[in-house]
């Protein structure tokens, strides 16, 4: 089922071409000769960039390279304590959406999905195909799948509650899938998402959602936010986590270097998503 347009899948595979061979290339590949790789014309690869960002940047390989990361983290690092202060505080504005959200208890997350019923489906989206979940609360879990396959994509989203009832409905799903992949109409209420984790991966994924679109902040800031600077990699591995990915930030989290850091589903997701948002915000 489609959330964006039905090419949205092939825009990412076409992305994921242009990455892996300007990894070989080196970033002095030029768009021509990106593009002769790619057997299209330079022009032809611009117009499929801008379908799929929506927008039509001065820039188009740069976004894809490897260093594009630590031009993010000099030109657009964000500090927690200054999105905070902004006054996101309960509900964000992310990718010109707004979310709402509330948490399962610590009881309750404890029964591991225990009497909890989260519907699913699969979308096509800018990412390539996504697996949305839901509670009657709202999204529980957002995958990717192009990297790691579908099915293994499943596998990993329903051991984080195995004691959960899994009900397959994705036309349920439909209005806030669309709303998450910026495809819904204005008047389409809030997207509303049901955080299940620990107290700690609780508030690292609510320190995650007040990093404004476009611009990205380091583990270390995020651990500093959550009151633990020195328990980084904790908070890592709860970076990691994240079940809700693109809406709760993850892919905006950088290594103190620039490096990219890990992405569960995969490094060249992330670099996809990096490169869809810098695009839109230079647009």
């Amino acid at each position: 089922m489609n959330v964006q347009t039905p090419e949205s899948g092939y825009h990412y595979n076409v992305m994921r071409r242009a990455i892996e061979l300007i990894d070989q290339g080196g970033e002095g590949l030029s768009l021509d000769e990106l593009a002769r790789q790619m057997d299209m014309s330079p022009a032809h690869f611009q117009r499929l960039f801008s379908r799929w960002t929506g927008v039509s940047p001065k820039r188009y390989q740069q976004y894809l390279t490897l260093g594009h990361a630590k031009a993010l983290l000099r030109e657009r690092f964000t500090t927690l304590e200054t999105a905070h202060n902004v006054g996101l505080s309960g509900s964000g504005r992310l990718h010109d959406l707004f979310l709402k959200w509330e948490s399962m208890s610590p009881g309750e997350y404890a029964r591991k999905g225990e009497g909890l019923t989260i519907y699913w489906g699969w979308f096509e989206c800018p990412f390539g195909p996504a697996l949305v979940m839901g509670t009657d609360k709202g999204i529980c879990g957002i995958a990717f799948g192009a990297e790691t396959g579908e099915e293994a994509a499943m596998e990993d989203m329903i051991s984080r509650w195995p004691k959960a009832t899994f009900v397959e409905d994705p036309m349920r799903l439909r209005p806030w899938a669309l709303s998450a992949f910026g495809a819904a109409s204005d008047r389409l209420e809030p997207t509303p998402l049901f955080l299940i984790g620990s107290p700690l991966q609780i508030k690292v994924w609510e320190a995650l959602m007040h990093i404004p679109t476009g611009q990205v902040t380091t583990y270390s800031e995020i651990a500093q936010r959550v009151g633990s600077p020195q328990a980084v990699r904790a908070v890592g591995t709860a970076v990691g986590r994240n079940p809700v990915s693109w809406l709760i930030p993850c892919h905006r989290a950088l290594r103190k270097s620039g490096g990219l850091g890990g992405y569960h589903w995969g490094l060249p997701v992330k670099r996809a998503m990096l490169a869809y948002e810098a695009a839109q915000a230079d647009a």
